[in-house]
């Protein structure tokens, strides 16, 4: 899988890093973005899918990879 945060929808709750810090990363003013080029390891999924759920802007998006 792969996870993407739109930076446009972002408020910086800092749910994400807080739930996954092995998926995401604050920026320099607390928004959350991908850690590399957003693919998730198999181990870390069950962590991304629960960052997601708890992004109250809705902001990351899962692509599901093969």
């Amino acid at each position: 899988m792969k996870v993407h945060v739109d930076e446009e929808r972002c408020q910086g709750h800092g749910r994400c890093y807080a739930t996954a810090p092995e998926v995401f990363a604050p920026d320099e003013v607390g928004n959350g973005h991908e850690l590399g080029d957003g693919v998730v390891a198999p181990e870390l999924e069950d962590k991304a899918r629960l960052a997601v759920a708890n992004c109250p802007e809705q902001a990351i998006t899962i692509e599901e990879t093969s």
